[in-house]
C-alpha cells in the first residue's frame, strides 16, 4: 500500500483491533494469552527489563548463531516439570521481525526473527515495537556518542502513521490470527526501524522500508509519542537534544 491516505474502514479496523495499554496491572494479559504456547519470543528491547536475570549468567558468545536458540532453550527449561522454557530474544535490530516479509530480507539480511521463525514456525511469537513520533536515544554514527534525537513524525503512507490515526495513544495489536485486520495488513506498506543509530535527515532513504506487516510480527505495541531512553552517562550532547530544524544553518 503506497497511498498516503490510510481507508477510513482500515483505520476503524485497526481500532476496534487493538488492545488499549492504560498502564493498568493486567495491561498485557491479552499478550500474554497469545504467547501462552510459544516457545520462544523475539521481541524488541523493551522486554530487556522482564527477562535478563535469566540470561545474565549466561555467556551467549560461546555459541554460534544456530546453536544459540537450543543451548538457551536448554538452559532455561523449567527445572521441576521438564517443560519447555519461555524465551525471549532481543537484538537492535529485532524491529525487522521475520525479515523475509521486508525489503531487507529480499536483499540478503538475515535475523534473529527470521532464524526464530524458520527453526521453531509456530512455537516463536514476534513482537514488533512501533512509534509515531516521540524522542529517542540513538547516535548519528557507530562509535559516535549517544545523543536525544527527535523522531519525526512517520511519513503518512507508513504503518506508523495508520497507527497514529486510530487516536489510540498506546496499544497491543494481535496480527496471528485470520481476522479483517490481520488480512488487510499483508498489504506492502512503509515501515520505521529506528536502531542505535538514527539520522533524521536522511530518514527516508536510511530508516525506511517495504514491509508487509501481518507476515513479519505476530503482534505489534505500538507507543504513539516515545520518550528517550534515559542513559547512565549523561553527556552534554545528549542533554542538550537535538537543534530544532528551524535552528540558523552555520551557527
Amino acid at each position: 500500500m503506497t497511498s498516503h491516505a490510510w481507508p477510513p474502514a482500515l483505520i476503524g479496523s485497526v481500532a476496534a483491533s487493538a488492545h488499549v495499554l492504560t498502564g493498568a496491572g493486567d495491561d498485557y494479559d491479552a499478550l500474554i494469552e497469545l504467547i501462552d504456547k510459544a516457545r520462544l519470543m523475539n521481541a524488541e528491547r523493551y522486554y530487556r527489563t522482564m527477562f535478563s536475570a535469566h540470561v545474565s549468567s549466561w555467556n551467549l558468545r560461546d555459541h554460534h548463531m544456530a546453536g544459540t536458540l537450543e543451548a538457551l532453550a536448554s538452559h532455561l527449561r523449567a527445572p521441576a516439570r521438564d517443560l519447555p522454557a519461555k524465551i525471549v530474544v532481543w537484538a537492535h535490530n529485532s524491529h525487522v521481525g521475520d525479515a523475509r516479509a521486508t525489503e531487507a530480507g529480499r536483499c540478503g539480511e538475515w535475523t534473529l526473527g527470521q532464524l526464530a521463525r524458520e527453526r521453531y514456525r509456530e512455537q516463536a511469537f514476534l513482537i514488533g515495537l512501533t512509534t509515531y513520533e516521540g524522542t529517542v536515544t540513538a547516535a548519528s554514527d557507530w562509535d559516535a556518542p549517544a545523543e536525544r534525537k527527535r523522531a519525526r513524525p512517520a511519513l503518512p503512507g507508513a504503518y506508523e502513521s495508520l497507527f497514529h490515526h486510530t487516536g489510540i495513544p498506546r496499544f497491543m495489536l494481535p496480527l496471528r490470527d485470520d481476522t479483517e485486520t490481520s488480512r488487510a495488513l499483508w498489504k506492502q506498506a512503509l515501515e520505521r526501524a529506528i536502531g542505535v543509530i538514527y539520522r533524521p535527515e536522511t530518514e527516508r532513504q536510511s530508516h525506511y522500508f517495504h514491509a508487509h506487516l501481518s507476515q513479519q510480527f505476530d503482534a505489534i505495541l505500538h507507543f504513539d509519542t516515545t520518550r528517550a531512553l534515559e542513559p547512565l552517562e549523561l553527556t552534554s550532547p545528549w542533554k542538550l537534544g537535538e537543534a530544532p530544524e528551524t535552528f540558523p544553518v552555520g551557527v
